[in-house]
């Protein structure tokens, strides 16, 4: 596979995550979908063992969101901003902190938006839990089980 497939590969992974912060878009099969065709364009046992796991993974991370509660973030305030900051906040901290990250780069993604927007500690804190409670967990959990995905197809790509 040359560098070109690669970076496109990469590319819809890319919007594939912009696309889990997007409503109604098919995000999380976006990158599954990108991870499918460097398997089938690259065929070694590496990339097919990365296209299982990343299968595994969202068929997990789709069952834990069907036992969370529906998404409802519209009706809670939050705002495309939001969602700019969160998702901002995951990438860099599962980089920075290797999974762990996301988790907490997610969250202080929100406070930082509401924090700016509020103009207050309490006001973003309570923010931030009126915004996990609608959905944010749900979004959370495909967002990691995306970014656990780039971080596998990284990992190959580089190391295999």
């Amino acid at each position: 596979m040359g560098v070109w497939e690669l970076l496109l590969v990469g590319v819809v992974i890319l919007l594939g995550l912009v696309g889990v912060l997007v409503p109604g878009l098919p995000g999380s099969w976006l990158v599954w979908a990108a991870v499918l065709w460097w398997a089938l364009s690259y065929p070694q046992s590496l990339s097919w063992a990365v296209l299982v796991a990343s299968t595994a993974v969202l068929l997990l991370s789709r069952a834990i969101r069907w036992m969370l509660p529906p998404r409802r973030l519209r009706e809670s305030g939050a705002t495309t901003r939001m969602a700019v900051y969160a998702g901002g906040g995951s990438f860099l901290g599962f980089f920075l902190v290797p999974v762990v990250g996301a988790v907490a780069g997610f969250i202080g993604g929100i406070y930082l938006s509401e924090r700016l927007r509020l103009s207050g500690h309490g006001p973003a804190k309570a923010a931030v839990r009126t915004a996990m409670r609608a959905g944010g967990w749900s979004v959370l959990t495909e967002f990691l089980a995306c970014l656990l995905i780039l971080g596998a197809w990284l990992g190959a790509v580089i190391w295999g």
